[in-house]
């Protein structure tokens, strides 16, 4: 069994492209199998059926593990018996007639005007690492970047003349994002001189860095972003998907196609986009229901009765 899984891990490196973070997610997700396995005295995948994989979601269930964790889990294993039959290690993969559990769906949290105007206001740029981090920040809002994707851009991706960056997303997908002029002129003024001062001696083509004049992390990118959000007063977690969130609301809100929104989201399904637009008619809603002076004068009448 461990020969094979080696095989198969080495075949998402090499062959899927898979990121790390989906390697280490699928190892995790694998090795707690093998051990529910091992547990019930399954020493071979062949023996493994619909029958077992459903007592495996029910340990998971019991476990109280979250439904979007064990469908994660499912996925993994679904890949893990693609990959078995693909091999010819396997006729038929047992996990094609076993369902995941249906997940509630959740609205993204996003950021209202005033407060991303608050945030992006935050970092004192009269710092080498204020104008990086306005600069970052401004380019979070303004692109929709996974965060992922801004602490791998390089210099070079970056089009100030066009206003656009060149960027590898999820599954080294190429796509086109835009910026507007605000991060395109925090940029700038990062790149003539807080990123020299940062960079010092030091040769990298790492476009946002950290005080070392080493690439920045994805964790530092968090951590830097809830600092500002306090600093703006804006009481709530707030992380770097969160300003995806708001990019793509604002725009639908702005009246942008849904097509041209999936483009610049880098989403492969239209279904992923869509999800935008219950939060934008859920805001629409709220605005209608505080705004409309007989929305108002009903709601009124519903609080006397």
């Amino acid at each position: 069994m461990q020969e094979i899984f080696d095989r198969y891990i080495n075949y998402l490196e090499a062959e899927r492209n898979a990121s790390p973070y989906t390697v280490r997610n699928y190892t995790t997700d694998l090795m707690g199998f093998f051990d529910f396995l091992r547990g019930r005295e399954i020493a071979s995948l062949k023996a493994v059926d619909k029958h077992v994989l459903r007592d495996y979601l029910l340990h998971l269930m019991e476990q109280g593990i979250v439904k979007t964790s064990i469908a994660r889990k499912l996925s993994a294993i679904r890949s893990f018996y693609r990959y078995l039959v693909r091999e010819e290690i396997l006729s038929v993969s047992p996990v094609a007639t076993t369902s995941s559990p249906k997940l509630d769906r959740r609205l993204p949290s996003f950021l209202t005007t005033g407060e991303i105007v608050r945030l992006l206001e935050a970092p004192d740029v009269a710092t080498p690492q204020g104008q990086r981090d306005r600069a970052f920040l401004e380019l979070l809002y303004a692109s929709g970047l996974r965060v992922s994707e801004l602490v791998s851009l390089n210099r070079e991706q970056v089009n100030l003349d066009t206003r656009e960056i060149r960027v590898w997303g999820k599954g080294s997908k190429e796509r086109m994002v835009l910026m507007g002029e605000p991060a395109a002129a925090a940029l700038t003024a990062y790149l003539n001189q807080g990123r020299l001062e940062l960079l010092g001696k030091r040769g990298t083509n790492a476009l946002f860095l950290n005080r070392y004049g080493g690439r920045l992390t994805e964790r530092s990118v968090q951590s830097i972003l809830q600092e500002y959000a306090n600093l703006a007063g804006i009481g709530k977690r707030v992380h770097p998907h969160m300003l995806r969130h708001t990019f793509a609301t604002h725009l639908l809100d702005g009246g942008a196609d849904l097509r041209v929104v999936q483009e610049l989201l880098g989403h492969a399904s239209l279904s992923s986009t869509q999800i935008y637009t219950h939060v934008s008619q859920s805001q629409a809603k709220k605005v209608y229901l505080s705004a409309h002076p007989m929305a108002k004068e009903g709601e009124n009448e519903l609080k006397n009765e």
